[in-house]
């Protein structure tokens, strides 16, 4: 039996020390040289998202773009800044390998952010 691989994200806030609940984020793909966006989603209490972004099927290779809102989720926590220094944090990737699960962890503060696949 072949192994369902997946594509899935975790914001944590590391400035406050927990999981980042209810950041958007927008899942969008390159094809034909164009960025179209495939879904929307929000994270969860645990900062991750109820189901995996893509899975099965879907989960092709290609060039992927997580777009985390990130703004919106500081300003909600009281970072009310008129120009927030991160408003939304674009990650671009590859998926080549589509039999292994690609796993985008966020760490983001209001001033920084790192990016790392995970497992």
């Amino acid at each position: 039996m072949q192994k369902m691989t997946k594509l899935s994200t975790h914001v944590l806030d590391t400035a406050h020390g927990k999981p980042a609940a209810g950041v958007r984020i927008q899942i969008l793909t390159l094809r034909d040289g164009v960025w179209g966006q495939i879904g929307v989603v929000q994270t969860n209490a645990d900062g991750r998202c109820d189901a995996p972004l893509l899975q099965g099927d879907a989960l092709r290779p290609g060039r992927y773009r997580l777009v985390f809102h990130v703004g919106d989720y500081f300003r909600a926590l009281g970072h009310a800044a008129s120009e927030p220094f991160l408003d939304e944090v674009p990650v671009e990737f590859g998926i080549a390998d589509i039999t292994r699960p690609y796993h985008v962890p966020l760490l983001v503060t209001p001033w920084s952010y790192a990016v790392y696949r995970g497992s």
